[in-house]
C-alpha cells in the first residue's frame, strides 16, 4: 500500500488524472508465453487505438474512486483516502451497532501479556476481527501500534485481549470519517520520522520500532513492529528503529526515481534520541 499511497500523493502534487481499468477474466485466457511490452519498444510505432481491447475484454471503470476498500475523493487541497464502507462492515462483524465514545485506540496505561486474563471462548472471532482491523491501518497511521499490539495474541487470545480489541473497534467506529489527506503541494521532499518504545513487550522485553515517511506533507508509509532481537539500552533500540526508517526511505527514493522524481536526497530523518544520532553519525563505531 505504501507504493499506492506514494503514487497517489505524487499524482496530487503533479495534478495528474488517475483512471481505472479492469481486464475481465484475464486469468481464464490460458498461460502467456509471449513477451508483453507495457511500453512500445524503440522503432515500433504505438497504435492509435487501445489494441488490448481487441484481444481481452477490458472495462473502463473511469476516474479512480475506490481501491481495495479505500474510498478516494478529490478536494481543492488534494486527495483524501477513507474507509467508511469497510469500517461499517467491520463493526457489523463485531456486533457493534452504536460505538461507545472513546478517546484513544487503546485504554490508557493498558498493559497486556500473553497470560493476562482467562482464555477467550471464541478465538476464531478474535482472529477474524484483528485481521479485519489490520486493513484499517491502510488509511489510519494512528492505529498501527494498536494493531501490532493486538496481533501478538491471536494464537491464544484471552478475555482481556478481546476487551482491548472491542475498545479499539469502538474507537474506529467513533472516528469512521477519519482518514489521510494527500496534499497537492508543489514542493516535493521526503521526510522520515523514527521512534521506539524500549522493552515495550512485557513477555520477551523486546522494543517496538515505529516510523512515518512523508512526501511533502502527505503521509505515505508507516509501520509499528516489534524488533527481532532484544536491545540492552534505549539507544540501541532507537538505533535499530533508525535503521528500519532508513531502509524504508531508501526504497521509497528508488520508487520515486522510477516514477520520474529525482534529486530527493538528502532526506531529513528525525529522531529524539541524541545517543542514537551520535552513533549513526560516528564513522568509527561499527559494532
Amino acid at each position: 500500500m505504501a507504493t499506492v499511497r506514494g503514487f497517489i500523493a505524487l499524482s496530487a502534487s503533479r495534478n495528474w488524472d488517475l483512471w481505472q481499468l479492469d481486464v475481465n477474466n484475464a486469468f481464464l485466457h490460458g498461460d502467456l508465453y509471449e513477451e508483453v511490452y507495457m511500453k512500445m519498444p524503440e522503432g515500433i510505432p504505438n497504435p492509435s487505438n487501445q489494441h488490448l481491447d481487441h484481444v481481452f475484454s477490458i472495462k473502463d471503470i473511469g476516474k479512480l474512486s475506490f481501491f481495495l476498500g479505500i474510498e478516494i475523493a478529490y478536494t481543492s487541497e488534494g486527495i483524501t483516502l477513507t474507509q467508511h464502507k469497510f469500517t461499517k462492515e467491520l463493526l457489523q462483524a463485531a456486533g457493534i451497532s452504536t460505538p461507545k465514545q472513546v478517546a484513544t485506540p487503546l485504554p490508557l496505561h493498558l498493559t497486556l501479556s500473553i497470560d493476562s486474563g482467562v482464555p477467550f471462548s471464541d478465538a476464531t472471532l478474535n482472529r477474524c476481527l484483528v485481521g479485519k482491523i489490520n486493513f484499517i491501518t491502510n488509511t489510519r497511521p494512528n492505529l498501527s501500534y494498536t494493531v501490532q499490539t493486538l496481533s501478538q495474541y491471536m494464537h491464544a487470545p484471552t478475555v482481556s485481549h478481546y476487551q482491548a480489541l472491542l475498545h479499539a473497534l469502538n474507537y474506529v467506529g467513533c472516528t469512521s470519517g477519519h482518514g489521510i489527506l494527500l496534499k497537492a503541494s508543489t514542493s516535493i521532499s521526503l521526510q522520515d520520522f523514527s521512534n521506539n518504545d524500549w522493552r515495550a513487550c512485557s513477555d520477551i522485553r523486546r522494543s517496538i520500532s515505529g516510523y512515518l515517511v512523508q512526501l511533502g506533507q502527505s503521509p505515505i508509509s508507516w509501520k509499528s513492529k516489534k524488533q527481532a532481537t532484544m536491545s540492552k539500552s534505549s539507544s540501541e533500540a532507537e538505533y535499530k528503529a533508525l535503521a528500519s526508517a532508513v531502509s524504508e526511505v531508501t526504497w521509497m527514493i528508488r520508487l520515486l526515481e522510477e516514477l520520474g522524481v529525482t534529486k530527493m536526497q538528502p532526506v531529513t530523518l528525525r529522531c529524539d534520541n541524541q545517543s542514537a544520532l551520535h552513533i549513526a553519525k560516528n564513522p568509527v563505531f561499527h559494532e
